[in-house]
């Protein structure tokens, strides 16, 4: 059996928040890659003040918050949700789908079916920093003529949605990094990987971005690596942003190369605004890693026996904030 280094990766800041609750099961006897990162980003999904991510993350243009999550072993070993509304950890749903069903991905009440069946309790992910939020967004840039009233606590939101315009492109780019993306390496050499979003601010109700969906916002080949991707989903969607990482891998790419080669073709392939931002980190079976992002203000959470530090990208491929 390979004998690895344990080692921890997360997006932003905030991953410093997921590495320090993933750390502990990633090196207990009995724990591992899996519980990690499953624990990892739970940490995250239940911190009122990350507005991006699980309970108190911004919602969507009906006033409600939707979450995204997804956890992966191996292409035959994956599981995500979407679209869930009253439940906090999606990341976990994403593991029942992964370990109790035959599927790879449930959406909204079937995924909450699934999770309250297993015995999880329904939590209200409304706040009060999120609902100021949301009447700010009605109130000023958002309002349109026919937008809802923003909704009392506890309250269902009106679904007269047609003419709100969406506001998440207004927001400066690093203050809508809506992904916590967490890589895990074990010391039996075992990959993991997890990401979890409450998506775009203000969001049309119903878009689903990249983190559940295999490939684009979270990929791992146990032989070949690991990648996650954080940042506009649409973008990472276009180009399958953690497949491409891991393919290049696959063909020999060194992990920078892997993530500047996933960026680059998101630079080709998009007409790109100056607030769109895209972050990605690859992690080889072997312990090596790199990130890359296409504007600066994207950093890595580093956890290993020996290091605990946040870290900007390996590479930024376009110039300026």
């Amino acid at each position: 059996m390979r004998v690895s280094q344990p080692l921890l990766l997360a997006t932003w800041s905030f991953g410093r928040t997921a590495v320090a609750a993933g750390w502990p099961h990633l090196v207990r006897p009995g724990g591992g890659s899996l519980d990690a990162v499953e624990q990892a980003v739970r940490a995250v999904e239940a911190e009122p003040a990350c507005m991006t991510v699980g309970c108190g993350g911004y919602p969507d243009a009906a006033g409600e918050v939707t979450l995204d999550a997804s956890i992966m072993l191996s292409p035959a070993r994956c599981g995500s949700v979407c679209f869930v509304r009253r439940l906090m950890h999606p990341v976990s749903i994403a593991r029942m789908v992964m370990e109790h069903t035959p599927h790879i991905m449930l959406a909204g009440d079937g995924a909450e079916r699934l999770a309250r069946s297993r015995g999880m309790i329904p939590a209200d992910l409304v706040t009060e920093a999120s609902r100021t939020a949301y009447e700010k967004w009605l109130a000023g840039q958002g309002r349109a003529a026919g937008a809802p009233a923003a909704p009392a606590a506890g309250a269902q939101p009106r679904a007269n949605i047609e003419e709100v315009r969406p506001a998440a492109d207004d927001l400066p780019h690093n203050r809508r990094h809506d992904t916590v993306g967490v890589l895990a390496l074990d010391s039996s050499g075992v990959l993991a990987g997890a990401c979890s979003t409450s998506g775009l601010p203000f969001k049309l109700p119903g878009r689903v971005g990249d983190s559940p969906i295999i490939g684009h916002g979270l990929y791992v080949d146990p032989r070949h690596g690991a990648a996650v991707a954080t940042g506009h989903g649409e973008l990472i969607m276009g180009v399958c942003g953690s497949f491409l990482a891991v393919e290049e891998m696959r063909r020999g790419a060194s992990p920078a190369d892997a993530a500047a080669c996933v960026v680059r073709r998101i630079i080709e392939s998009y007409r790109l605004q100056e607030n769109h931002q895209v972050g990605l980190i690859a992690l080889a079976p072997d312990g090596r890693w790199s990130s890359a992002a296409l504007r600066p203000g994207f950093k890595v959470a580093l956890k290993t026996a020996d290091r605990d530090e946040l870290v900007d990208a390996g590479q930024v491929l376009l110039a300026g904030d």
